[in-house]
């Protein structure tokens, strides 16, 4: 049959000829098979590879602190695949309530170029109240065409509407506290292999990119399920 084939293609040919929408349809199935596998093996890897990021100081944790799930998110105010992301956790966190807890980290791309100073007022106001910080994260990505829009006037607006003391975001988001804390994030994201947004590490398990609630939920039941057969 190989040698068929190989003497005369125009076999194979006139075959798909004759049945092209069968021939693309088994094109298509074996390539979403390729896929599911590749994606199975990359998680597969991940749980292996675990990550362990610096969640000692100079984070800004939402949700309840010592959940037995924690989110780390490295994301960009002005990225729209991190506005779908955020709107992705919160599904997460509506399903885990207090099982989960996420603690935001910046990384902040060039390409966008309001993402560096609402990063900044982000860490500024964490000084002053996480719970602020907490309203100022959702207000911005709720309302993110905006930020893109009226730019710093936008920022000042919302640390009103929070409640922070905006005499002292403006003082504060000069200082070295709040871009060291930035630079720490992006050092630690780059060290970890985020080189786009948005970024995630579920206990240590990298998800890359904005994906769906389901594949959250598909690592958190398996990472509970790991921890209820250890007890």
């Amino acid at each position: 049959m190989e040698k068929t084939l190989t003497d005369h293609p125009e076999v194979l040919f006139n075959a798909i000829k004759a049945h092209p929408k069968e021939f693309l349809d088994t094109v298509n199935e074996a390539v979403e098979s390729a896929k599911s596998k590749m994606a199975e093996q990359a998680m597969e890897d991940d749980f292996k590879n675990r990550k362990d990021p610096d969640t000692s100081k100079g984070t800004t944790i939402f949700g309840t602190k010592g959940a037995p799930i924690t989110i780390v998110e490295y994301s960009d105010f002005q990225c729209p695949f991190c506005s779908r992301g955020y709107h992705t956790l919160k599904e997460v966190e509506k399903k885990y309530g207090d099982k989960v807890h996420v603690i935001y980290k910046n990384l902040p791309l060039d390409i966008h170029p309001q993402a560096l100073p609402a990063a900044q007022y982000f860490e500024a106001i964490s000084i002053q109240d996480p719970a602020k910080a907490k309203a100022f994260h959702d207000m911005v990505f709720e309302n993110q065409e905006e930020l893109g829009k009226k730019k710093e006037k936008f920022l000042d607006e919302v640390v009103k509407k929070v409640g922070a003391d905006l005499a002292q975001v403006k003082k504060d988001i000069k200082s070295k506290d709040v871009n060291d804390r930035i630079n720490a994030d992006m050092e630690e994201a780059q060290k970890f292999g985020f080189s786009g947004t948005p970024g995630f590490l579920v206990n240590g398990v990298a998800i890359r990119g904005a994906y769906p609630a389901d594949h959250f939920a598909s690592i958190i039941d398996r990472l509970e399920k790991e921890g209820s057969a250890k007890e």
